[in-house]
């Protein structure tokens, strides 16, 4: 069966998203993966955990006024969205490939928009 391993991220909008990055990793020493992204990764860490702020209005999280969004790391992503189907849950028909993983969303019973992640095979929990 397919499982959630680990948080993949916390996204969360910001009036200015590259201040408030900036003062997360300033204060807090959070590495920098760009100019809105922050990342927990090495062998301190769990597997990389992403730590990002998107502008007030971005439309990643989807519509309506939802300020905040869980992205959770999976192991396996084909079976989690094949159980969650079987299970009558809202699935987005989009999908992104990286390099850095695969990505869906769902939408949880009280309308959130949830990320699903399965990192690359090397990176794995």
């Amino acid at each position: 069966m397919a499982r959630a391993v680990g948080v993949g991220g916390i996204f969360l909008k910001a009036q200015d998203p590259k201040a408030l990055s900036a003062w997360y990793a300033k204060h807090f020493g959070i590495s920098k993966a760009d100019e809105t992204s922050l990342f927990f990764d090495g062998p301190s860490a769990a597997g990389m955990t992403v730590f990002a702020h998107f502008p007030r209005d971005t439309e990643y999280f989807g519509p309506g006024p939802q300020q905040a969004m869980v992205n959770l790391r999976v192991d396996n992503l084909d079976e989690m969205l094949a159980q969650l189907a079987a299970a009558g849950v809202t699935i987005d028909p989009k999908r992104d490939d990286h390099a850095f993983g695969r990505f869906a969303w769902i939408v949880d019973p009280e309308g959130n928009r949830v990320e699903l992640w399965e990192p690359p095979a090397s990176e794995s929990a």
